[in-house]
């Protein structure tokens, strides 16, 4: 099973980092279920900006964990980077 790490773009310019194991799924409940998370609820509608996958869950955390940690600006510049590379 594959899982993905993604980066939303809310309505008023944030960024939403997530993990999941079907990221078209995720995405829908994100934009217009009531289960989606909190923060996104309140900010939609949400865009797909950026994902990876990756081969297990645990690999997929960990990474959410550090792109959590990266600036606004350093975000920015990986999605810059990944649409250049045609991985978005």
């Amino acid at each position: 099973m594959s899982y993905y790490v993604y980066i939303l773009e809310c309505a008023d310019k944030t960024f939403y980092i997530g993990s999941t194991n079907n990221l078209e799924k995720r995405l829908v409940v994100h934009n217009f279920s009531k289960a989606g998370a909190k923060y996104t609820k309140a900010r939609r509608p949400v865009v797909l900006k950026y994902s990876e996958n990756l081969k297990t869950k645990s690999r997929a955390l960990k990474r959410e964990y550090t792109l959590k940690q990266l600036t606004r600006t350093e975000k920015m510049a990986l999605m810059k980077g990944a649409i250049l590379r045609g991985k978005k």
